[in-house]
């Protein structure tokens, strides 16, 4: 464990945070509810769709903190 300290993390950070654990949950319960000799391909399907949502949505906020930042320096 990092032993990071999520008081510090930014609203940004604390999205993402709050969206991987939510991944997680996701998946716990699809593998708890998957058929007798289904939790695997259950569980890659899923972590491959929910991984890849998530990977957009932190490209998102990043190029959208980047052009903030951008923004600001221009005005």
């Amino acid at each position: 464990m990092s032993g990071m300290n999520f008081e510090e993390l930014s609203p940004q950070e604390r999205l993402i945070a709050e969206q991987a654990i939510l991944t997680l949950r996701t998946l716990n319960k699809a593998c708890r509810e998957a058929p007798h000799g289904k939790v695997l391909a259950v569980a890659e399907t899923l972590a491959i769709d929910q991984g890849r949502e998530l990977t957009r949505q932190t490209l998102e906020e990043s190029v959208n903190q980047q052009r903030d930042e951008i923004e600001k320096k221009v005005q």
